[in-house]
């Protein structure tokens, strides 16, 4: 099942949720101040080899955003 985050409108706590795809779409409330809570765009990091074979590790998305423009998303653009 995937890991979703989410973002308090109100007071900023950010949290994860596991929830089917199915339910992906689904509002939530925050867990601290019970207020509507916004899904984001979580980071993950990918690690691979090089051609020389070393192992490169890259961040890829940002805390709610692509990373474009000092991490807003595309969405916004």
């Amino acid at each position: 099942m995937p890991l979703y985050e989410y973002v308090c409108g109100t007071c900023d706590t950010r949290f994860e949720l596991r929830r089917s795809m199915e339910r992906s779409a689904e509002g939530t409330t925050c867990p601290r101040c019970e207020a509507p809570a916004q899904r984001v765009l979580s980071v993950f990091a990918a690690v691979t080899a090089s051609a020389g074979g070393e192992e490169v590790a890259a961040a890829v998305g940002g805390m709610g955003g692509c990373g474009l423009d000092g991490g807003g998303c595309p969405c916004a653009h």
